[in-house]
């Protein structure tokens, strides 16, 4: 059977992905995590007399801190499985990939394994996020000084 005959049959008895479903879910997921984002800084704000703009860090904390006792307690990927993508939401996606790393290297010690990998996926995060803000700043200022925009 040549190449092609094979990609042919494959296709044919490959099951279909339920994409409709998966965006669904993904959507749920997502904005629930993001539903109790805005629950937490409301709840700052509430009680502890932040305004809209100084409440956002203490938020991002908690967020932090929650997908991370999730994904110790193993709680974290079931939600990922359900929602998919959505789950991937920036904050509580990139503490889950910080945690799993640690504790999936911890056996081999505390500085070669938590330390040496935890960062080898958000350290490609952190690098991207960092040039990327430097490209939108630098186009920023070059619209400012072009005049083409006022901020």
């Amino acid at each position: 059977m040549d190449e092609k005959k094979y990609a042919a049959l494959e296709e044919s008895i490959s099951p279909k992905p339920p994409i409709l479903r998966n965006m669904i879910t993904a959507f749920i997921t997502g904005g629930t995590i993001c539903l109790i984002g805005q629950a937490v800084s409301l709840f700052y704000m509430t009680f502890f007399d932040f305004t809209e703009r100084t409440s956002s860090n203490p938020t991002v904390a908690t967020m932090v801190f929650f997908a991370m006792l999730l994904t110790g307690f193993g709680q974290y990927k079931k939600i990922s499985q359900f929602g998919g993508a959505g789950a991937s939401v920036p904050i509580t996606g990139f503490s889950n990939a910080v945690v799993s790393a640690a504790i999936e290297h911890k056996s081999e010690g505390y500085v070669v394994g938590v330390g040496g990998n935890m960062f080898k996926l958000a350290g490609s995060v952190i690098l991207f996020g960092v040039v990327s803000a430097f490209a939108v700043a630098l186009i920023k200022t070059i619209l400012v000084k072009l005049g083409v925009v006022s901020w």
